[in-house]
């Protein structure tokens, strides 16, 4: 499939404005701890595809980083479903497509490079994704509340999000504010777990 970037960064001022608890952007530099064995062994990634994706889905997942995820939720999607597998930083794209491409997949997967501030896909995926999944990177975004109004508008009408962070990042009240400004944006919570220790939440658009 296609890729596509949206380049552009928020300055350090706009970012402190508009969310007090933005964090730091992980490094590509350190990918290498995000796909590791022991991870695997650790969030199944085929468990969590398994419960949220369905064969020929059209899946979104922000902040893929190189893949970790992605790759399960494209096996689980098929060849009629796709995925868009968005990063801020195009060498988390390369490793993602250098990792996946061997393995046939990449067929199944569209890479989009998005701006900081911003998913940026064009209009034509309006109300086309099925389900999205924002995993350990809300946090990282400056302004959560356009993120969440972004994904919302991608959704069709009663899409899931699955959202989750790390507890020892993000607190319980950063967390709950979070879900705060999705429900803003159109959500309803339907499931709140634990994604092994990370606190997680299953949102329906309505």
């Amino acid at each position: 499939m296609a890729n596509s970037k949206n380049p552009g960064k928020s300055s350090a001022s706009t970012v402190e404005i508009l969310h007090p608890f933005h964090h730091e952007v992980f490094s590509a530099s350190r990918a290498g701890h995000l796909d590791s064995r022991l991870r695997r062994f650790i969030y199944r990634p085929d468990r969590l595809a398994e419960r949220y994706v369905k064969p020929g889905d059209c899946v979104l997942d922000f902040g893929c980083g190189p893949g970790f995820f992605t790759r399960e939720f494209a096996k689980k999607a098929g060849d009629t479903g796709s995925v868009i597998a968005v990063d801020l930083q195009e060498e988390m794209l390369r490793l993602l497509r250098e990792k996946l491409e061997p393995e046939g997949l990449m067929p199944r997967i569209r890479t989009h490079q998005c701006a900081q501030d911003s998913i940026g896909l064009s209009p034509e995926w309006d109300r086309k994704i099925d389900v999205a999944f924002a995993i350990f990177v809300v946090h990282e975004v400056p302004d959560p509340k356009k993120l969440f109004r972004e994904i919302s508008s991608l959704l069709r009408t009663e899409g899931l999000l699955f959202y989750s962070e790390p507890p020892f990042i993000v607190s319980g009240k950063e967390f709950q504010d979070n879900l705060a400004l999705a429900q803003e944006a159109g959500f309803r919570v339907i499931e709140s777990r634990l994604f092994f220790v990370n606190r997680a939440a299953v949102l329906r658009k309505e």
